[in-house]
């Protein structure tokens, strides 16, 4: 599959308690010793990592995040194809560039290059 789903994340209100919750539930190792408390979950195998924390602002939700070689390229192609923009091109501090929009229902997707 061109462009495979590489990461994925469940944000909330209470970001401890949705890593105990799925922690449990799959038996998920999750790592959040870092400034953001931000829970860390590294593939066993098949399957893709993942994050679970809290919510920037708001109820949170559940992305997922597809690897593209360009993502202002991609998510000009969202735009164009009836989506908008959630948060632009952006550097996370030591890690991949990610963009998040939404498709023509409002379900938000993240789009990665170095993920």
């Amino acid at each position: 599959m061109p462009n495979p789903v590489t990461h994925f994340e469940v944000t909330g209100k209470d970001g401890k308690k949705l890593q105990e919750f799925f922690g449990k539930l799959f038996d998920w190792e999750i790592d959040a010793n870092n400034p953001m408390d931000y829970g860390m979950i590294q593939p066993q195998g098949r399957g893709a990592g993942g994050g679970v924390g809290q919510a920037m602002g708001g109820d949170g939700g559940v992305t997922f995040y597809v690897e593209v070689n360009d993502p202002q390229a991609y998510l000009d192609k969202a735009v164009s194809l009836g989506g908008s923009v959630v948060m632009p091109v952006s550097e996370v501090p030591g890690g991949p560039t990610i963009a998040l929009f939404a498709d023509p229902e409002g379900h938000v997707i993240g789009i990665a290059k170095g993920m």
